[in-house]
């Protein structure tokens, strides 16, 4: 994909594409009834006046794919994720399982471009999987892309449920950026980026308190990609069975509620956030991804919005296999200042 017709950028000033906000909207899918932007009539947030089987198609990204079938796509993502992962530490400095913390599950692997090294960027990955699956051993989708122009990729394991609670993966993640700071000081960088649950817990370390942990990550990047970003919505589809999310769970490991009502600025003006949606993600996934742009935006961030066009929820982050493929370059780009 390349040239305008593929994506739709916008900033905080507005767009920045002469395709519109709407360019490349995915015509799939119910007539689902959103009198504005997450509103309903009185206010009243759209999401809410789904029943109860519309609101779990909504959050099952797999039922929005339009090449393949749902259990298909699911496979191939999984396929991919293997593979792409095999051929890293195949052909690239590791160092694989590096624990950060005393359980079990808090191990990280670091690829670099050649050999270790403090003074470079660091893309710091966390997959996907409704917080309940998915794996840092099938999820090195970028590495060889990004290692290839001098970046060094972190793919780190968190506690998925029902071992682990949200709440254990927030730390867990603030956990592991701390580490990958403290260990390489002189670093270039640290660019998080998030798939769909991953997403959700990279827009979380937006409201780290760094000072209890003793430190200030160089923090200069964002990546949000299919993300949710309000979780409320999901305590109310099956997403939630192996949760077990209440109410007030759900909303204090909400970033759309609780940047909102914390007013937290950006401690480095610069640091960029990148909210991404694939073109056939689901009508939630797409007002998740918008709102919390324009959240961002409100709140003086410097945020930017992009709809990348003809991908659904899991070739939006397996095509960073490819090295022409749109998101690919956009990282890259804003890693090295390009933008």
């Amino acid at each position: 994909m390349d040239g305008a017709s593929d994506w739709v950028r916008l900033g905080c000033g507005g767009p920045r594409s002469a395709l519109g906000e709407n360019a490349g909207a995915s015509e799939s899918g119910p007539d689902v009834r959103m009198d504005a932007p997450g509103e309903g009539r009185k206010g009243e947030a759209a999401w809410r006046k789904m029943c109860k089987e519309e609101l779990e198609k909504q959050y099952t990204p797999s039922r929005w794919a339009v090449r393949l079938g749902a259990e298909e796509v699911l496979r191939t993502y999984t396929k991919m994720g293997n593979e792409a992962t095999e051929r890293a530490r195949a052909t690239r400095v590791s160092l694989l399982n590096i624990p950060y913390g005393d359980g079990g599950g808090e191990k990280l692997d670091i690829y670099f471009p050649k050999a270790e090294s403090e003074a470079l960027p660091f893309l710091l990955f966390l997959h996907g999987g409704y917080w309940q699956s998915g794996s840092k051993d099938a999820s090195a989708f970028m590495v060889n892309q990004l290692t290839a122009q001098g970046v060094a990729v972190v793919i780190m394991a968190y506690d998925i449920a029902p071992k682990g609670t949200l709440d254990q993966m927030v730390d867990q993640v603030t956990r592991g950026i701390a580490f990958v700071q403290r260990r390489y000081l002189s670093n270039k960088g640290i660019y998080l980026c998030g798939h769909s649950a991953g997403a959700h817990l990279a827009a979380m370390m937006l409201l780290v308190n760094w000072t209890k942990h003793g430190l200030m990550p160089n923090l200069k990047g964002f990546f949000l990609v299919s993300g949710i970003y309000d979780l409320e919505p999901i305590t109310h589809t099956s997403v939630n069975i192996p949760l077990l999310l209440t109410l007030e769970d759900a909303r204090r490991n909400s970033p759309q509620q609780q940047l909102k009502v914390a007013a937290k600025q950006p401690v480095d003006p610069a640091c960029h956030v990148l909210v991404v949606v694939g073109q056939h993600d689901s009508p939630e996934f797409h007002r998740q991804s918008r709102e919390f742009y324009q959240m961002l935006c409100q709140g003086g961030w410097k945020a930017s919005f992009e709809e990348l066009h003809d991908v659904d929820h899991f070739e939006i982050i397996w095509k960073l296999t490819q090295k022409d493929y749109m998101l690919s370059q956009i990282i890259l780009k804003t890693i090295f200042h390009e933008f």
